[in-house]
């Protein structure tokens, strides 16, 4: 297949240019938004202006934490020559584990300023975040980054930039693997009461194996290679935590269901 080769500027204005990178970050928290006045509805103590300020902290620590994750994890020697690198977010390069620690911080703000405990929020917001997943993905497919391992797979792509052999698109793998499916997956178990901790629990386990999946057929990154065996990457050891994490949480949570 060809790589439709759409334009990463999405409207230009002179010198100000909009990216479709940015612009995807922008649709996912409007998304969020409008879930999460559906789930408020749903849930009593919540209220529109709580999710409003929620999304306001958590848009910052997915920003700040996205970009020192991406520096810290995959890319610190160049951030140490330019700090100005973390500011240029339209160029992609976001961590989401950075990204996660960040939202994570906002959380524990969040329901500091509140009075919610800390797994109420998270379990209340997971749901919603695979959507935000799936548009990041396909703002990577865009910018014609984060692509797969050389592949003869019918759907294969040549990217800009990649040589000139066909590829796994791995960003729309994870587009559709960590959003439409992971969000399919959460929003229904959401649907009935869980127990404290258990929504957050399988938005991390699903999240990190579908992550853990799909580095056997995306690139690691040039200056990491792979860590071991031939085949970890530093995507994969990332994800390791969160999927031990994430048992441990649902676990947990049945554990105190079935001994009451």
């Amino acid at each position: 297949m060809n790589y439709p080769n759409i334009d990463p500027v999405a409207i230009s204005l002179g010198p100000l240019q909009i990216h479709w990178y940015g612009l995807m970050y922008l649709f996912g928290f409007a998304a969020v938004w409008l879930l999460g006045r559906y789930r408020a509805k749903k849930h009593h103590d919540w209220q529109n202006s709580q999710l409003e300020d929620l999304l306001f902290y958590g848009a910052i620590g997915v920003i700040i934490g996205g970009r020192l994750g991406y520096a810290l994890f995959y890319d610190l020697p160049a951030h140490l020559d330019n700090p100005l690198k973390l500011l240029k977010i339209w160029q992609g390069g976001m961590s989401f584990h950075g990204g996660l620690l960040g939202v994570l911080t906002a959380f524990w703000f969040f329901g500091r300023k509140t009075g919610k405990i800390f797994f109420e929020v998270s379990d209340f917001i997971a749901p919603m975040v695979p959507i935000g997943l799936m548009l990041g993905r396909i703002g990577n497919f865009i910018n014609g980054e984060l692509w797969g391992r050389v592949s003869d797979v019918p759907w294969a792509m040549v990217f800009p930039g990649a040589g000139p052999l066909p590829r796994h698109p791995s960003q729309l793998y994870e587009a559709a693997l960590e959003g439409v499916l992971l969000f399919i997956i959460i929003w229904w178990f959401s649907a009935k009461p869980r127990p404290l901790g258990a929504v957050s629990g399988l938005f991390l386990l699903g999240y990190g194996s579908f992550r853990f999946l799909v580095e056997f057929v995306r690139i690691p990154d040039p200056q990491y290679g792979y860590l071991a065996f031939g085949w970890l990457t530093m995507g994969q050891v990332l994800c390791l935590p969160m999927i031990l994490l994430g048992l441990y949480l649902l676990l947990t949570a049945r554990s105190r269901v079935t001994s009451k």
